[in-house]
């Protein structure tokens, strides 16, 4: 008696386990730079929040470093449910819409508070298309304000011609073709081998990247030019999210906006840090010549154009919005809106 018992006992208890772990979802969440990238650890954060919020009903799995896919990999492979949830800078898809590269634009938004009003101009024109392709737009963080790195030094934007650029995006090879300097696509887990090798010798990046990759021990000079904030978005399939419960699904919005409110703060601190750090590390940090910047906003206006014609109606409706908010008119964008 006592055995059937003990057995009956056991049964049970075989079956709450089995179900508990049955329970319990995994994700697999593709990020595209390294495990210290500030990106990288708020993504980390985010995966923790939402695994505590769910009592470890929902498991998300971080791969940093572009270990699980590629940066222009990523994309896809949420979509197709090899991973349910990626982050992909968005300006590196605007050969696909260019709705994804509204912050790619150079001097259409140069502070962190012009680019949040961007963003929000932009958020909800992007999100439809998203959710066209079956994914949601969980947030976005912007990286610093992208900075002009050259191993030589640089005045005007005539000492750029025939130099060996870096591209990482649509726009940054359209500023090396209209630069007239000679482009190479490079994304960031190539590019320190890419500075040794002497592939590339100038680019646009940001001062936390500076960083990641030690420029610095191959170039020598940043010109804090605050060209653009490209954001980064951390995207899930749309079908894996609806199988969640109501609960899960809270729990995973609330994190997100917890990490987009955080990912802002970080990378507005990360980029004093980086700069400082550059200097400290040996690299020359400059303030660029008014010639420089007067060549890059012209180059800028140049760009915008192109953007608006290519991106249509809904293009014109994120840039009509943005021009319209109080962050654009007391802001240092105003130039752009000739």
């Amino acid at each position: 008696m006592q055995t059937s018992t003990l057995k009956a006992a056991l049964a049970v208890a075989l079956t709450a386990l089995a179900g508990a772990a049955w329970s319990q979802t995994k994700w697999d969440l593709a990020a595209a730079y390294p495990a210290t990238n500030f990106h990288t650890e708020n993504i980390v954060q985010f995966a923790a929040d939402v695994e505590k919020a769910t009592a470890g009903a929902l498991k998300i799995q971080v791969h940093p470093n572009a270990a699980l896919f590629k940066a222009p990999e990523i994309k896809r492979a949420v979509q197709g449910a090899q991973a349910q949830a990626g982050e992909i800078l968005l300006a590196n898809y605007e050969n696909e819409s260019p709705l994804f590269g509204a912050d790619g634009v150079p001097f259409l938004a140069t502070s962190y508070k012009n680019a949040k009003s961007l963003y929000d101009a932009q958020k909800p024109v992007l999100s439809r298309y998203l959710e066209k392709q079956g994914l949601m737009l969980l947030y976005t963080v912007p990286w610093p304000a992208q900075g002009l790195f050259s191993k030589k030094e640089v005045d005007s934007m005539a000492d750029m011609r025939r130099i060996k650029w870096r591209a990482y995006s649509p726009a940054t090879a359209k500023m090396g073709e209209l630069m007239a300097a000679q482009s190479v696509t490079v994304q960031a887990a190539e590019l320190g081998q890419a500075m040794a090798t002497g592939v590339v010798e100038a680019f646009m990046t940001s001062s936390t990247t500076g960083v990641d990759s030690r420029i610095y021990e191959h170039i020598k000079n940043f010109y804090d030019v605050q060209a653009w904030l490209p954001k980064n978005a951390v995207l899930v399939n749309a079908k894996a999210f609806q199988s969640l419960d109501k609960a899960q699904q809270e729990a995973v919005l609330k994190a997100a906006a917890a990490a987009e409110e955080r990912g802002w703060k970080l990378s507005q601190e990360r980029n004093d840090a980086a700069k400082k750090m550059l200097a400290d590390k040996g690299m020359k940090v400059h303030q660029p010549s008014s010639k420089l910047v007067s060549d890059m906003k012209q180059l800028g206006w140049t760009m915008l154009q192109d953007w608006q014609k290519k991106a249509g109606p809904e293009g014109e409706s994120i840039v009509a919005a943005y021009l319209k908010t109080p962050a654009f008119a007391s802001g240092t964008n105003r130039e752009t809106k000739k």
